[in-house]
């Protein structure tokens, strides 16, 4: 019995190491699409004269959105695991 509860645990491990690497993963790609665009843009901007910096718009919303992004990819099950532990106490202590 003992040797099933290490299994299942281990596994559980696994599939939460392989949701981890698939949201960095996800997150690098966007960052990838992110740097791509904008320069093309940047590049569509420089070549069609200058002028009003339009490109800028995107640069910053999309922008916050990779901030977004990184926070929820790097920091958002610690962030869930420590808020999850904080209601565990909370409601074992309301007991």
């Amino acid at each position: 019995m003992l040797r099933w509860i290490a299994v299942q645990d281990d596994e559980e491990l696994r599939t939460r190491a392989r949701k981890t690497v698939e949201e960095r993963i996800g997150f690098y790609m966007h960052l990838a699409a992110y740097i791509l665009v904008n320069l093309m843009f940047i590049a569509l901007w420089w070549f069609g004269g200058g002028g009003f910096p339009w490109f800028m718009f995107v640069l910053f919303g999309w922008g916050i959105g990779i901030a977004a992004h990184y926070f929820g990819a790097f920091y958002g099950d610690a962030y869930i695991e420590e808020r999850a532990e904080e209601e565990y106490r909370r409601l074992k202590q309301e007991r």
